[in-house]
């Protein structure tokens, strides 16, 4: 797993759940010392190990962690970058929504060998999307969910997201856009105060 994906998680339960939380998850999962370097690749199975001692640690299952990994993503101060570049997908969520397949190269082009999974967006109806992530970590899936659900408010749009399909290598989340200017959204600009 790419460094920068672990150190994303260790930065989550700094920030969330504060340093003694992280250093008694780092002990549990055996990473000494306890921090990950964003550009160096660990075994996948560290990752599975640091998701396991969270969630033994918070008592909440690994699909509900993930998903509040991808929350934290694009709505943390911290981790302001990764809502800014993902906002460059569209003015409107269903725009946003229309430039996820591009994710994984757009990525590449930052961090050369960062490997995201791969998307595939279809319209499944009328303001109805089906959006195809395959991946090999059960993570990614359920990170995007909550990276779904947060850029939805960003966005000021009503949606309704579930799994429809869930399994190795191939999940399918339902995307109902109910309303796309539900609310009024947060505020972007292309400039970032420059």
């Amino acid at each position: 797993m790419h460094g920068l994906i672990n150190r994303a998680i260790q930065c989550f339960v700094r920030d969330t759940y504060g340093e003694d939380c992280w250093l008694a998850v780092a002990r549990d999962a055996g990473i000494d010392p306890p921090r990950f370097e964003a550009m160096l690749t660990y075994d996948d199975t560290l990752t599975d190990d640091v998701l396991a001692a969270l969630g033994a640690s918070l008592s909440k299952p690994q699909e509900e962690l993930c998903e509040d990994i991808g929350t934290y993503l694009v709505s943390h101060p911290n981790t302001e970058a990764v809502r800014r570049l993902l906002r460059f997908g569209g003015a409107t969520f269903e725009e946003f929504l229309q430039s996820l397949e591009d994710l994984p190269d757009r990525a590449r082009m930052a961090v050369p060998d960062l490997e995201l999974p791969q998307l595939e967006l279809r319209e499944c109806g009328r303001d109805l999307f089906c959006l195809m992530c395959k991946a090999d970590h059960p993570c990614f899936a359920c990170a995007l969910l909550g990276i779904l659900r947060t850029m939805a408010d960003d966005y000021g749009a009503l949606v309704c997201l579930d799994f429809v399909e869930k399994g190795p290598g191939r999940d399918l989340i339902k995307i109902s856009l109910v309303e796309g200017t539900f609310a009024e959204g947060r505020s972007f600009e292309l400039g970032a105060g420059l």
